[in-house]
């Protein structure tokens, strides 16, 4: 199971496989016409309220993380379709977050491959 993170600005690269945007907002700043990716699931992303919270505060991340976790367990089939993607080959999680470390989509990763 291979799963790739890269910030949604980023052109296809050659190993990106399947790629999917799991941010609940549209990028900033990124075209529509411009945007290289083959799907979009909402669902996986942070609420709302748990994404003002952390507010990408890397001393927020820990227990963001374990707030997240607690969101995806009930993501249902949206996260049963990331799973079955990345089994089928590499999934890239693209987001417009800056630091890919400290982002939702680096938990959804892990998530995603049972770490």
């Amino acid at each position: 199971m291979s799963v790739a993170l890269r910030r949604a600005y980023e052109s296809r690269g050659p190993r990106d496989g399947h790629r999917v945007l799991v941010d609940r907002l549209w990028p900033r700043g990124l075209a529509k016409a411009d945007a290289d990716f083959d799907d979009w699931i909402k669902s996986v992303a942070p609420s709302t309220e748990l994404r003002r919270w952390y507010a990408h505060d890397p001393t927020r991340f820990a227990e963001f993380s374990t707030r997240y976790r607690d969101e995806l367990a009930t993501a249902g089939e949206d996260l049963a379709s990331l799973r079955r993607a990345a089994k089928r080959g590499r999934l890239t999680l693209l987001t417009a977050t800056k630091d890919l470390d400290t982002s939702h989509a680096a938990v959804l990763a892990e998530v995603i491959t049972g770490r």
